[in-house]
């Protein structure tokens, strides 16, 4: 508490924020501990409510920790809540490693053996997680030893949050420049997805239905490594490939027309930007969310020819976006854009892949759960979210995606297609996606037409 600022943000009258000096937030005023005989799974779900209902940002409590003691034999929980002003998935992972720190602290400061990962529900209103203590015999190892006298060493922080929110406020007139090409993605066609608009009154939190659909490691493992590797690119250039054919083939269906496909797209918001910052070990809320309207040129993934183009194309038009963060700054920092921004069409669908996340052992374990919460009355912001996540086990990589939407707007039948199209398309991609180079690749001038001339001309040698 002391060691994060952000952990004691308090949200102001004034709608601004401000950080309390260190000490301001006392620990044991955080933790509660609770005997628990029965159904651990329960009693976690039960302590979360409790805690998320205890959250206050404006007289900054924002943290929340439950210990649910289960008796020396069984391994108890610790139930960790914090709001999610205050942080984001790569938060956790900054977070829990520097508890695990404290608690093992030694007089020799010993680094830690216990690995841990972040499994939290993102966009959550609150972010929680649910960390299983070790068997009885090795937490009572290690139980007391900060009581022994130790005294945990984090790891510095070596820029703040507060830095970072200024130093963005400060960079936000020199992106006006980059107005016109935002504008141009939103200003376009976006056939309407779902039986009418998004309604603020109506689409709230409350009505948010989700749908979780997992690729097997067989599956998976090509889309990660041997297709992006093919085309000299990421993952998500074959994940939004993928989408962009599912939603075009999807609305085809339901009479729309058109190969473009406009999307807000959502990231860890840590870019650098800025020489001097250094954000790997900074708490707090970051993201960027921008739009993008990517257009494979085709409706098919079943043939070389087809996949290709799409990977290909898709690849080069998220290489033309400006730096993600220039969007927000514009729409929310800059006045002179702000409203200009605010006055166009949003993007209905918005896409997320959170990355790898390894599922590990250890003394402490990361038990996935789904608890986190939102604000049930949170107007919903887009028709459609799609949450993606690699969970790397034993067996290999599973490609999680979760699927959001608010039930008067879509029915479950309609995510399901959607889903498990894009899921043929992806497999259409692995099977037919032979690799290829494109003209971000290359310091010389040529476009596509010339490199794949090129290239089938070498592999003709």
């Amino acid at each position: 508490l002391d060691h994060h600022d952000v952990l004691r943000l308090r949200v102001s009258a004034d709608e601004g924020y401000e950080v309390a000096p260190r000490g301001a937030v006392v620990a044991d005023g955080c933790v509660r501990r609770v005997e628990v005989s029965g159904d651990l799974a329960v009693a976690v779900a039960e302590q979360a409510a409790l805690s998320r209902s205890g959250l206050d940002p404006v007289a900054g409590q924002l943290v929340r920790v439950a210990w649910l003691d289960a008796g020396p034999q069984v391994s108890g929980r610790l139930v960790v809540t914090v709001h999610h002003l205050a942080v984001d998935g790569v938060s956790w992972r900054i977070l829990l490693p520097d508890l695990f720190t404290a608690w093992n602290a030694t007089p020799e400061n010993a680094t830690p053996q216990a690995a841990v990962h972040e499994e939290a529900i993102h966009r959550a209103a609150s972010r929680e997680v649910t960390v299983q203590e070790g068997t009885a015999p090795e937490a009572a190892a290690q139980e007391g030893a900060t009581h022994r006298g130790a005294v945990p060493v984090l790891e510095p922080v070596p820029t703040s949050f507060r830095t970072w929110a200024h130093r963005l406020h400060d960079e936000a007139p020199n992106r006006v420049g980059e107005l016109d090409h935002w504008a141009e993605i939103l200003d376009g066609p976006d056939p309407r997805i779902g039986r009418r608009s998004l309604d603020p009154r109506l689409d709230t939190a409350a009505t948010l239905r989700s749908l979780r659909r997992t690729l097997p490691p067989q599956k998976a493992e090509p889309l990660l490594a041997a297709v992006p590797a093919a085309f000299h690119g990421r993952v998500n250039d074959v994940l939004l490939a993928g989408l962009a054919l599912a939603v075009t083939h999807w609305r085809r269906k339901r009479g729309a027309r058109g190969t473009s496909v406009l999307l807000d797209l959502e990231g860890h918001g840590r870019e650098e930007i800025f020489p001097d910052v250094d954000l790997s070990r900074t708490v707090g809320w970051f993201t960027t969310i921008h739009p993008v309207r990517i257009d494979p040129g085709l409706t098919g993934w079943s043939d070389e020819r087809a996949a290709a183009q799409a990977i290909k194309k898709v690849k080069e038009q998220l290489r033309a976006m400006p730096d993600p963060l220039g969007y927000g700054m514009l729409r929310h920092l800059a006045p002179e854009t702000a409203q200009k921004l605010a006055e166009l069409p949003r993007p209905q669908i918005v896409f997320n892949y959170l990355g790898r996340v390894a599922v590990t052992g250890g003394d402490w374990n990361l038990v996935p759960t789904e608890i986190g919460g939102y604000d049930p009355g949170m107007p919903v912001a887009h028709v459609l979210e799609v949450n993606v996540t690699t969970h790397d086990r034993p067996d290999g990589p599973h490609l999680e995606a979760v699927w959001s939407w608010p039930e008067g707007v879509l029915d479950e039948t309609e995510v399901a297609e959607l889903a498990e199209t894009w899921f043929e398309a992806l497999a259409g991609l692995a099977e037919h996606g032979t690799g290829g180079h494109t003209p971000s690749d290359l310091l010389v001038d040529l476009d596509q037409e010339e490199i794949d001339r090129i290239q089938a001309a070498w592999e003709k040698r």
